[in-house]
């Protein structure tokens, strides 16, 4: 009997080791590498009705709306409005509680196929915060606004960093603000609630380990899958590669590589 404790104690330990030791390569602070990175934004616009619009800015993140200029009840307690200037040309104005939080001045090419967003978004006190003039090609849809557009017009800022630490033994959080990443879990399969303070409730994620180098995490919210991102780390265990995946998007949202600091 003691022979058998021993070697389930010992077994254990083997295991408790090994996963350890996959954790290892990973921990550690990474700081992005902006000129190997890239971020990727896909906008869709469907007909909903007469002259009426369903626009998806993200999976599951939809607002459906008149085109008639008016304020109009949008996502997480905002309005949304889009006045028609032309064929090829919107004003779309997103507010919370009457303040303008965003404008979108689009604009569509003459073949249809490219439409220019003059983006802006305002401080509290009313001042312009960022600006970005967005340019998307066409990917889906033949004439007009309706079709999906995709984006890669906003680059990853310098100065990105990523902590990963071990989380209760077997497990790794990740602490990454400028990336969207602030997470805690064990790679078990089973759904760990979201820490980041501006997720929204019943924001969970699961993880799993693919191999020694790489990682997979499943993004969901109320159940429902969300999207994934995968963690890559090189041969040499210098650099680590975060492909995030939205879901019922072709590409990817954003391909984030780090280099160990």
């Amino acid at each position: 009997m003691r022979s058998r404790t021993f070697r389930l104690l010992l077994f254990s330990c083997l295991v408790a080791s090994s996963v350890w030791a996959a954790n290892v390569p990973f921990v550690g602070k990474w700081k992005v590498n902006p000129s190997k990175s890239k971020l990727n934004d896909e906008m869709k616009v469907e007909v909903a009705g007469a002259n009426r619009y369903a626009i998806t800015f993200a999976p599951g993140l939809i607002d459906t709306v008149v085109a008639d200029g008016s304020d109009q009840p949008g996502l997480r307690g905002t309005t949304l409005s889009v006045t028609v200037k032309g064929p090829n040309s919107w004003v779309v104005i997103r507010k919370m509680k009457g303040r303008t939080l965003l404008t979108g001045y689009w604009t569509l090419s003459e073949d249809g196929n490219t439409l220019n967003d003059a983006y802006s978004e305002y401080a509290p006190d009313g001042s312009k915060s960022f600006s970005l003039p967005y340019v998307y090609q066409r990917t889906a849809g033949t004439s007009g606004f309706t079709g999906t557009w995709d984006s890669d017009t906003e680059k990853v800022k310098a100065g990105i960093e990523l902590q990963i630490e071990p989380y209760e033994g077997d497990g790794l959080s990740f602490d990454s603000p400028g990336a969207d990443m602030t997470k805690k879990m064990k790679f078990d399969g089973n759904d760990y609630p979201d820490v980041d303070p501006h997720a929204d409730p019943g924001s969970a994620s699961s993880g799993r380990r693919v191999n020694e180098r790489s990682l997979e995490i499943t993004e969901k919210f109320k159940g429902k899958i969300t999207g994934t991102r995968q963690f890559e780390l090189s041969t040499d265990l210098k650099t680590l590669t975060m492909t995030e995946h939205l879901h019922g998007q072709n590409r990817p949202k954003s391909i984030f590589v780090f280099d160990r600091e």
